[in-house]
């Protein structure tokens, strides 16, 4: 089984360079090897390397220049500094600015080893050399931007910070969610999710906190809220901006205070939970409007994630795509293995402001309506013509409106050319030269009326 500890090599001395990626190579990681910075900006967007180790002393940009860029564009990428020249000050500047680590030339190259086995479970990878770590295996992706918030996330899961997610609806908001509970300590204890949208403004309390039995009519046992139920894991409240203005109040104290009162209760109950939140809500605009409150907005969003739209990451799209059809197609017990050619390029080309949900709705209707082992062009074009929020390029929809616009009017006049071009206000010429650019036929029109 192939590592995916992905290990990016900076160094101006190609004999080191030789030697240090046969070391690794043997050592199980998979290694690209670049003479200079410049190079290693390039290599890092298409190899996506989980460690960069990289030479101090180099001619364009040296290896603390590098490492400050590589943290503004990868902010959780680990930088191991290797130098002969280095100074005890050296070595303390860097791991103040926050490089992973420091090594000596001549390279110890068990210590490398060691340092980049550390630096990997640092960065999210699993120990086992695995084609996807368990924690995020649910999150499909190959998308640069992905990978890095993925590791983000990873970092962030390690703590009991409460994660604020943000994005457009459909973006993998509740997944995202999975995944850090599945990446922290809290992973054997339950993951509760809950839909702020679908609770009544009248049950929140109860359904958050829980109640006493004989509370209030109706409240024949006990029950324990969605707090105490995801007590020692984590619980995920989704469209939190929608949650009603009164209780905001409540959930406040409950998370300053992590304990919780149950309706007819008299004393508060600990609880021990780690909060993940998610709207696709702008929260700046519902603070100014006094929708939600500034003081628990700030409590749940000590971490500030913000999901990708899937336009922004277009290398998932096929990846999806296949994976949601393979799905599909084993729940429909379809034969269809994939889509043709020209319809994944209209799928990778299409915007989705849907998203990711979007996408998978079209692939359904597509396998549901196939014919054929390969999915057609046709299908893809009739289900994102009827996708609902969806919008044709304008010009498409300027030519899609004139061919239906001239065809109703030959219908109506028989295919008389020129009484439609009398209705439409244009010449014969113009309206002939409109009808050859659609390739319309006024006989055709004559014949459909005929018969």
């Amino acid at each position: 089984m192939i590592s995916r500890k992905r290990i990016l090599l900076v160094d101006d001395d190609p004999d080191l360079l030789r030697l240090l990626k046969l070391r690794l190579v043997a050592a199980g990681f998979t290694v690209e090897s670049v003479a200079g910075s410049q190079e290693a900006l390039t290599c890092c967007v298409l190899f996506r390397p989980h460690v960069v180790v990289t030479d101090l002393r180099m001619d364009d940009i040296d290896g603390i220049g590098l490492f400050k860029i590589l943290r503004e564009q990868y902010p959780t990428l680990p930088v191991i500094i290797m130098t002969a020249h280095g100074t005890i000050e050296d070595a303390v500047d860097a791991t103040r600015e926050g490089v992973f680590g420091f090594v000596s030339k001549p390279v110890n190259h068990s210590l490398l080893i060691e340092k980049l086995n550390e630096a990997t479970r640092y960065n999210g990878m699993s120990e086992v050399a695995e084609d996807v770590e368990p924690w995020r295996r649910a999150v499909l992706t190959k998308s640069p931007l992905m990978e890095e918030l993925l590791s983000q996330a990873f970092r962030v899961a390690q703590g009991r910070a409460n994660v604020f997610l943000s994005g457009q609806s459909g973006t993998g908001k509740e997944l995202m969610a999975r995944a850090i509970h599945e990446a922290s300590p809290r992973r054997e204890g339950p993951f509760i999710a809950v839909n702020c949208s679908a609770i009544p403004d009248n049950l929140f309390e109860a359904e958050i906190f829980g109640y006493r039995k004989g509370a209030f009519t109706g409240a024949l046992r006990d029950h324990d809220g969605l707090f105490r139920a995801a007590s020692g894991g984590t619980l995920f409240l989704d469209e939190i901006g929608d949650m009603p203005k009164p209780f905001q109040a409540k959930l406040l104290r409950a998370v300053q205070e992590m304990s919780v009162r149950p309706i007819g209760a008299v004393q508060d109950e600990s609880v021990d939970v780690r909060i993940v939140c998610a709207t696709h809500m702008d929260m700046e605009q519902a603070m100014a409007e006094g929708k939600f409150r500034e003081d628990l907005y700030y409590r749940l969003s000590v971490v500030t994630l913000t999901l990708p739209t899937l336009q922004e990451r277009p290398e998932d799209i096929t990846l999806l795509a296949q994976h949601f059809l393979r799905e599909l197609a084993e729940t429909y017990a379809a034969d269809v293995r994939g889509f043709s050619p020209e319809a994944m390029e209209v799928l990778v080309s299409f915007h989705w402001p849907g998203n990711i949900r979007q996408l998978r709705n079209v692939v359904e209707q597509c396998l549901a309506l196939s014919t054929t082992s390969l999915i057609p062009l046709s299908l893809v074009q009739n289900a994102l013509r009827d996708a609902p929020g969806t919008f044709l390029p304008l010009q498409e929809a300027k030519e899609q409106f004139e061919r239906n616009y001239l065809a109703r009017l030959l219908q109506s006049t028989n295919g008389n050319v020129s009484q439609a071009a009398k209705l439409a206000k244009r010449n014969r010429t113009e309206f002939y030269r409109l009808l050859s650019r659609y390739g319309m036929n006024p006989s055709f029109f004559k014949e459909t009326s005929e018969s």
